[in-house]
């Protein structure tokens, strides 16, 4: 699962112990080498779904991490790209890694995902696995601060991936990482949450539309289908109403 040049048993576990933002000031350095960080695949499907509906002025990756989904929008972006994250580490790192010879101009932010330091300052706001770290109860005041920092028109995307089913080995290593965080939250203080089986698209989506956005569900192509013909894997755009600011290219469509 992790590669040598990863985090090794020790390291993790001296994260998994820590709280949810110093345990990522921990692992920043290795991040991008754990399967925790999104692969290339899915970021270059993202940028090629969302490339029709461009091009953007103003992009916010929500929860960046280490740079790889800001890397994203500084190909989507014509004016400015924000990163924004509550870990130091990981914002040290993005500020390292992301580094583009020409494009748009490139902002850090240090701050809370639940209090977005902004005001409605983004035509597109991204997010590449981070969804985990937030409870179902959190949802609605999340996607409430990213409908306020969208203009009209702007978009909010991301990836989303069915589950996989219990005939698969992936089903059971989720369980099994699900499980073992419940059961240290239960014994262990501060908690850590990282609890990617509550993250189901259903429940997205109508958060997303009582939250006042409009919600589009297109397929990322390249990733199959499961056994009952459904998508493997989804790009979630949700728009807030309203007509984009002049010079801003019209609404395109997501491809289903």
């Amino acid at each position: 699962m992790f590669g040598p040049e990863g985090p090794t048993l020790r390291e993790l576990t001296v994260q998994a112990l820590s709280s949810v933002e110093h345990g990522y000031d921990l692992l920043a350095p290795k991040f991008d080498r754990t399967p925790f960080r999104t692969p290339d695949a899915v970021l270059d499907a993202v940028a090629a779904g969302l490339a029709p509906l461009g091009p953007f002025r103003d992009g916010l990756d929500l929860c960046c991490g280490t740079g790889a989904g800001t890397r994203v929008l500084t190909g989507l972006c014509r004016r400015s790209v924000t990163g924004i994250d509550f870990s130091a580490g990981m914002l040290d790192m993005a500020r390292r890694r992301v580094r583009p010879a020409d494009g748009p101009g490139i902002t850090w932010v240090r701050g809370d995902a639940r209090a977005l330091p902004f005001t409605a300052a983004f035509d597109l706001v991204v997010s590449f696995g981070a969804f985990g770290h937030f409870l179902p109860r959190e949802l609605p005041g999340l996607f409430a601060q990213v409908g306020s920092v969208l203009r009209p028109g702007g978009r909010f995307a991301f990836p989303v991936f069915a589950p996989p089913g219990p005939a698969r080995p992936g089903f059971w290593m989720l369980l099994g990482f699900d499980t073992a965080m419940r059961v240290r939250n239960a014994l262990w203080r501060p908690p850590f949450v990282m609890y990617y089986r509550a993250f189901r698209l259903g429940t997205v989506l109508r958060e997303l539309e009582r939250a006042g956005l409009t919600v589009e569900s297109g397929v990322l192509p390249g990733f199959g289908r499961r056994a009952d013909g459904s998508p493997r894997a989804r790009l979630v755009v949700a728009r807030r109403p309203g007509a984009a600011r002049t010079g801003q290219p019209a609404a395109g469509s997501v491809n289903s």
